[in-house]
């Protein structure tokens, strides 16, 4: 009895290694697409920059004097969104084609806002809390826009593949002429929305009357 017990106890030991091997497999598996679709966050930030002023006349005034300087415009703006996006990418080589097989980008943006530098009298800071909460609203749409952009980039160029191109260069090529085309339209898109905003009834010309008309 003892020897015929033995080749089932091995028998038992196989299959329980076999079973973890699957298991293993199985978690190896399911946790591909995971971290192949892992979601990428972009980090945002504020840069105040100082403005003085007591009154919301003054405090305008002090904007229209210290807001950001945009390059090629001469006059300066209440608020701006700038981004620095950088990507890593994973370039193969198939059979002589070349494929994106995977890109992550980095994205930083910054919206630069003006920022009393001194205390305002109760009424004021009201009136100032209303407008730069309105200022913050608009420019994160910009912050939005930029984001959607980058993810039309993604689903634009990942999994590109370009025939006869052994060194990857002619998918770099593809690829900048795809980039600019999303680019192009985001930065048309932001341009027609400042349009509106600041046009007549807009809601940012809305909120620089509420601002210098009130306390």
């Amino acid at each position: 009895m003892a020897l015929a017990s033995a080749p089932v106890l091995v028998s038992r030991r196989a299959v329980l290694r076999a079973c973890v091997r699957l298991c293993l497999s199985l978690v190896a598996v399911l946790a591909l697409p995971l971290a192949a679709h892992a979601q990428w966050k972009p980090v945002e930030t504020v840069k105040p920059y100082a403005i003085s002023g007591r009154t919301g006349q003054e405090l305008y005034r002090s904007i229209g004097e210290n807001g950001p300087l945009i390059r090629g415009a001469k006059t300066r703006t209440i608020a701006y969104t700038n981004f620095k996006l950088t990507w890593t990418r994973d370039y193969q080589n198939k059979g002589g084609d070349c494929v994106l097989a995977s890109a992550r980008p980095k994205l930083i943006i910054t919206y630069a806002l003006p920022k009393p530098s001194g205390s305002l009298p109760p009424a004021v800071q009201k009136s100032w809390d209303s407008f730069i909460a309105g200022v913050a609203a608009h420019e994160k749409v910009h912050g939005a826009d930029i984001i959607a952009m980058v993810r039309k980039i993604e689903a634009a160029t990942v999994g590109l593949s370009v025939a006869d191109d052994p060194k990857c260069a002619k998918i770099r090529t593809e690829m900048t002429r795809r980039l600019s085309e999303l680019s192009q339209a985001q930065r048309q898109a932001s341009r027609d929305f400042d349009r509106v905003e600041f046009g007549n009834g807009g809601n940012l010309q809305k909120l620089v009357f509420g601002l210098v008309t009130g306390p």
